[in-house]
């Protein structure tokens, strides 16, 4: 990302959400550090961003967020200098970057690149800099197209790849243009200044609705850049779980992962009497014991314990965790069990 710009781009990574739809496991993590093939979710966005050069990260905080900085620190061990933004009252997606658009943009003199916490994504950063750059936007959503992109939030665009419709408001130009590409938004993006200075200082805003929807009816360029690669976002027990099988399986090809995404770490202890079934992700200081089955698709936390005999399939299990009794597709936490159906198990 340096190249384009006299001066590195300075990424934000959202992570300051409830974590509502997550339910009671919201409550033991936040969203932002739920393991993903054991990485904490947020990591993924960190690895992205210094994937493609960018060092000076902010992250904003609300709930449980002393647990993200415990776990993130600095940033010094990933190579990157973090800077975080506390909301005691939650200031959204525009009033989260509004606050911090200052340290973002350089003092209002470059873009900013801005990422949703919850993501795993295979984007190329540079190819959504270069798009963003030649057609002069006030910024570019990174797009993915869908046939149920109505109940995330339309967004269409053309084949030149400027953005017309945003939740059902057009820009001056749309009545003129060809049948749109209907897209849902990613939460990945890259703002221009002057389009952040559109959102409320110190108060709560949603930088889609009066951020980018005021920016469009202005008739300002908003370009969307169409990922062909993957995309998963964890805000629900069932598509958290369904992230980590997507990785497990392969799905996922991402460029700048955070680290290894299967395997066994050679620090776990495996019983000779156990039986693995790949795919499987298994942290060091994880215990399957005597005569236990742990596969195909499971991912095993740093001091999880399989109990002897155990038969576990499908199944996230958080770090410290014990696995008493069979059980297949759930996520296992120190504190309960989350059975859950997975659209493909449904009858």
């Amino acid at each position: 990302m340096q190249g384009i710009f006299a001066t590195p781009l300075r990424a934000m990574v959202l992570c300051a959400g409830m974590g509502s739809r997550l339910g009671g496991i919201s409550d033991e993590l936040p969203k932002p550090l739920l393991p993903v093939c054991n990485h904490p979710l947020l990591t993924y966005a960190l690895a992205l961003c210094r994937g493609y050069g960018m060092r000076e990260v902010a992250i904003n905080l609300h709930h449980l967020g002393h647990l993200i900085t415990n776990t993130i620190g600095n940033g010094a061990s990933l190579g990157m200098d973090i800077h975080y933004s506390s909301e005691p009252t939650l200031l959204g997606t525009g009033g989260g970057v509004r606050k911090m658009a200052e340290f973002l943009t350089h003092d209002f003199r470059e873009p900013c690149v801005v990422i949703n916490g919850k993501l795993v994504i295979d984007v190329d950063l540079e190819a959504v800099l270069a798009l963003h750059r030649v057609t002069g936007a006030a910024a570019t959503m990174v797009l993915r197209e869908t046939p149920d992109a109505d109940e995330w939030g339309a967004v269409e665009v053309d084949a030149d790849g400027r953005v017309h419709s945003i939740l059902g408001q057009k820009s001056p130009a749309a009545v003129a243009k060809p049948p749109l590409t209907r897209c849902m938004f990613t939460g990945v993006h890259i703002i221009e200044p002057h389009l952040l200075l559109r959102l409320p200082t110190n108060e709560s805003s949603c930088i889609v609705r009066q951020g980018y929807v005021p920016s469009l009816r202005a008739g300002e360029v908003l370009s969307g850049y169409i990922i062909p690669g993957y995309f998963h976002e964890h805000s629900t027990p069932e598509r958290f779980l369904q992230g980590n099988l997507n990785v497990l399986r392969g799905k996922a090809r991402l460029p700048y992962p955070p680290g290894p995404l299967i395997g066994i770490s050679p620090r776990a202890q495996i019983a000779s009497s156990a039986t693995i079934l790949s795919p499987v992700c298994i942290a060091a200081g994880a215990v399957v014991s005597e005569g236990a089955v742990v596969g195909p698709e499971v991912v095993l936390g740093d001091g999880a314990r399989v109990e002897r005999g155990v038969e576990l399939s499908r199944s996230v299990v958080f770090a410290g965790s014990e696995v008493r009794s069979s059980t297949r597709s759930a996520v296992i936490t120190p504190q309960t069990t989350y059975p859950l159906v997975l659209p493909d198990e449904e009858s």
